[in-house]
């Protein structure tokens, strides 16, 4: 049997080295706040690796003072309201992009994908002062307006790719059975169109759930999403990285367990929409 050249050990050490550094690089930070969320206050400020854990830290950010729970709330409702008016606007918009023929079709759908390189703080200032006009300044419904605004433009984008994909045959044969538009839609669209669906739903969710410049100018005291909340920890000594650090870690469970239970559909969404 011959042997590999050096150069080829060498190659493969480097590619294993570049991986592990990656593999550090982006899990310290993460290990480092797990770490912190469960160490007692005294430790906070210590290197310490093995420590007895605890729970202090999470009935704290739970309790009366800080009231994270209640954020939590907040987060939820604005995300999933955002995604649920968001999906069904986006299936639409992508099945009219895809298969109708009307003026300025090209123009518009480019349009809507410029918005997306639009720097939020260039257009947070229009908003506070329409909001404040119409009197809707730290309520669900704006926050969920604004969000739409964000998270739509990707969707249709998404979910058109997979549209595009469906042999239109399919929907043909449908409507000679006597489907109507909306038929067509819940019927044969939305099946085949699942996995762009539900990624373009996922990211919606996760860019909602993590907004951070339009919670924090829009909102004062009553709707205050978590990813605001997370600002307040901060007392005389200091910032309380202990709380911030247990706060972290509720923000990043719903992506966790997104990415859990529909991670098939997720890659299956992601490799198959790049490539439409």
């Amino acid at each position: 049997m011959r042997r590999r050249p050096a150069r080829v050990h060498v190659l493969k050490a480097l590619e294993w080295a570049t991986l592990a550094f990656v593999a550090v690089f982006t899990m310290f930070p993460i290990v480092w706040m797990v770490m912190t969320a469960f160490k007692p206050v005294a430790l906070i400020y210590h290197l310490n690796v093995l420590f007895w854990p605890t729970l202090d830290n999470f009935r704290e950010v739970f309790g009366a003072r800080w009231q994270i729970g209640t954020k939590v709330l907040h987060s939820a409702v604005i995300a999933v309201g955002t995604v649920a008016i968001a999906t069904p606007i986006a299936v639409c918009a992508a099945y009219a992009f895809s298969r109708k023929q009307f003026r300025f079709k090209r123009a518009m759908f480019q349009w809507i994908l410029l918005t997306q390189f639009i720097p939020g703080v260039a257009i947070v200032l229009p908003f506070y002062l329409m909001f404040r006009r119409f009197g809707m300044l730290d309520t669900y419904a704006a926050l969920i307006v604004v969000d739409l605004a964000i998270v739509l433009p990707y969707a249709i984008w998404t979910i058109k790719g997979f549209v595009d994909a469906i042999p239109e045959e399919t929907e043909e044969a449908a409507t000679i059975d006597g489907a109507g538009l909306f038929g067509l839609l819940w019927h044969i669209v939305v099946p085949m169109a699942r996995p762009g669906i539900l990624t373009a739903a996922i990211f919606c969710f996760i860019l909602t759930w993590n907004e951070f410049l339009f919670a924090l100018i829009l909102t004062r005291t009553r709707v205050v999403p978590l990813s605001v909340g997370i600002m307040s920890f901060r007392l005389e000594r200091g910032d309380l990285w202990e709380l911030i650090s247990a706060t972290g870690i509720l923000i990043a469970i719903p992506m966790f367990f997104l990415a859990m239970v529909i991670q098939r559909h997720f890659i299956k969404g992601m490799t198959a929409g790049a490539i439409r």
